[in-house]
């Protein structure tokens, strides 16, 4: 009896096939790299204005010593934002960074939008130099822009600030992360030394 043979089928050469596979993905990565923003969004500083001031807490007490004082520093900075994406932009928080000249890192969160007129009936100088503001949970339809004051507060001395290493404002968008941009001494373009007149709180 003759050996039994079966027909074999020829093997295809997949060569060719995962070659245009490789081309086809490697012109989709091309298109998407093309269409696709590099950043999230453009963060600049247009102006920075600066605000001291200086506190006297008063006590009713007759006992030597009775006051102490407190130096503060208000920063009013204008920040512009572009989206570059195809998505809206949603604000959540602004934060800010300033390291002294020792090296110092002190970071504050942005006046709430509530406690603004607090602030300005508190030191009433300091309404006149600020603009409307950049408000929390704003949001930036793609390839728009927004522009708005931040009011930032510091417990330390103008002298302090002017000789500080860097001052950096971070952005937390909702669904993008954070990004941060530098509050650059070019953007206090108009030196402003304005002083709050000395306030006198009854001590607690």
């Amino acid at each position: 009896m003759s050996d039994l043979k079966f027909a074999q089928p020829a093997r295809r050469n997949l060569l060719v096939p995962v070659l245009l596979a490789f081309l086809i993905l490697g012109i989709i990565l091309a298109l998407v790299l093309r269409f696709t923003p590099h950043r999230t969004a453009d963060l600049s500083i247009t102006r920075t204005t600066i605000y001291p001031t200086h506190t006297v807490f008063k006590s009713d007490s007759i006992v030597v010593g009775n006051q102490h004082t407190e130096d503060a520093l208000y920063v009013l900075t204008t920040l512009r934002i572009d989206d570059r994406l195809h998505l809206p932009l949603f604000l959540k928080d602004f934060t800010a960074t300033l390291t002294t000249a020792e090296g110092e890192e002190i970071t504050t969160s942005a006046v709430e939008r509530l406690d603004l007129e607090n602030v300005y009936t508190s030191f009433p100088g300091l309404k006149p130099l600020a603009s409307d503001p950049l408000l929390r949970d704003t949001m930036i339809s793609p390839g728009q822009s927004a522009e708005g004051m931040i009011l930032l507060h510091f417990p330390v001395t103008k002298e302090v600030w002017d000789h500080r290493r860097t001052a950096v404002l971070n952005v937390d968008l909702y669904h993008q992360g954070q990004q941060e941009v530098l509050i650059g001494r070019a953007s206090e373009a108009v030196p402003n030394t304005a002083h709050a007149a000395p306030a006198s709180t009854p001590a607690n």
